[in-house]
């Protein structure tokens, strides 16, 4: 006798028959006559269309077939169909059913839901009601929110340099030179190509209008005022801020995604003391370091474009140049070095820990991050040009 099989792994064994290849692929039959009947047989499931590889052919048939007129639809000859099958038919019926249909009693569940679905409206996507007064109310309310932020940092590093001051010994001493390092010596290349550049562009232009005029001596005046007053500062600034600035921003950003800052925040570790202060005064330090590099690349770079368009020798140039430029001039420079230092370390820092834990949030922080900072850069340089406009001539 047969050994009866019990009622769960006789489920299991129906349902394992049920999927078995041995079901018939989807088969379109179709005929030529005045009142073409298209028969359909087979298995229109999932498993079949996509094992088949037909389903690109099955739905470009169905289209053309689905074009005839009076065409009478024979289901009866499915094996299995599901929602993929039914669906794919559905769309090729244009979303609704054929005049002449005729099918199993059990598909007919199938077919009506894929109807209710297809008489929904589609979502729309709501009108923004933000009118142009209430855009400008967020915008004034972000910029109060950066300011506040902002003011607060500033804050928090004064109080970390307070405590510093008194606990020396307790400072982050080994964060604070490898900043300087990272901030200061690595930048040292790019500097030294863009300051011999410009020296040369400007000693360049420089001399073919003061040859004109018979002014070439002038040409170390001109040269060392704008270099060492004003270009030296203004370029080691704006790429110290697209070069570090950027980095301290996304530095800042990667431990906000990463979850480190509030690792730090639960043993008790300030971000302060231990983040923000040592970028700060590393940058404070290494810009007016990095303006007098970039000076004398700078005024490199001028020394060999006179000389070779003005016969003027470096030693004559040198000897010259203490006399064209009062020493006051090079302090002013050394000044705004310091300054734009702890402007654009101040600006990553807020815009690294405003970051949000999203990538998205990341890039958008540190471009904010540096174009702010070269922005404020130039303000600041302006404010310094007004401030000693009768200073150092």
């Amino acid at each position: 006798m047969p050994q009866k099989i019990a009622p769960l792994r006789q489920q299991r064994y129906l349902a394992y028959t049920y999927c078995m290849p041995t079901d018939l692929p989807p088969t379109i039959i179709a005929s030529t006559s005045d009142e073409p009947l298209i028969t359909l047989a087979g298995a229109w499931v999932v498993n079949a269309l996509a094992h088949d590889h037909r389903l690109q052919e099955l739905n470009e048939e169905l289209t053309s077939l689905a074009k005839r007129k009076n065409a009478q639809w024979d289901l009866r000859q499915l094996t299995n169909l599901d929602h993929v099958g039914a669906q794919t038919l559905w769309r090729a019926w244009g979303k609704q059913r054929p005049v002449s249909l005729i099918m199993q009693p059990s598909h007919e569940g199938i077919f009506d839901r894929l109807a209710i679905v297809s008489a929904m409206p589609l979502p729309t996507t709501p009108k923004s009601r933000l009118t142009r007064t209430m855009l400008l109310g967020n915008r004034v309310l972000g910029f109060f929110s950066h300011l506040f932020s902002f003011i607060a940092l500033l804050g928090q590093l004064l109080l970390d340099l307070w405590l510093f001051a008194r606990h020396p010994l307790k400072g982050p001493w080994k964060e604070l030179s490898a900043n300087i390092y990272r901030m200061g010596a690595q930048a040292l290349g790019i500097t030294a190509l863009v300051g011999i550049l410009i020296g040369i562009v400007l000693s360049y232009l420089s001399a073919q209008q003061l040859r004109a005029f018979g002014g070439d001596l002038y040409i170390v005046n001109l040269l060392g005022m704008s270099i060492i007053r004003e270009l030296g500062p203004m370029l080691a600034a704006i790429l110290v801020a697209g070069r570090s600035g950027s980095a301290i921003t996304a530095q800042l950003g990667v431990m906000r995604v990463t979850e480190e800052l509030d690792a730090m925040s639960v043993m008790g570790i300030p971000h302060g003391f231990r983040l923000i202060m040592p970028k700060v005064l590393a940058l404070i330090i290494a810009m007016p370091l990095l303006v007098i590099w970039t000076d004398i690349m700078a005024l490199i770079g001028g020394m060999i474009s006179a000389e070779a368009l003005l016969g003027m020798t470096p030693a004559f140039f040198i000897y010259k140049l203490p006399e064209a430029v009062p020493l006051l001039n090079y302090w002013i420079g050394l000044g705004k070095g310091a300054t734009f230092g702890l402007l654009i370390a101040l600006i990553a820092c807020h815009f690294g820990l405003r970051i949000e834990p999203n990538t998205e949030s990341l890039g958008r922080g540190t471009t904010s991050s540096v174009v702010i900072a070269i922005t404020v850069v130039i303000i600041a340089d302006a404010l310094f040009a007004i401030i000693f406009s009768k200073a150092g001539y």
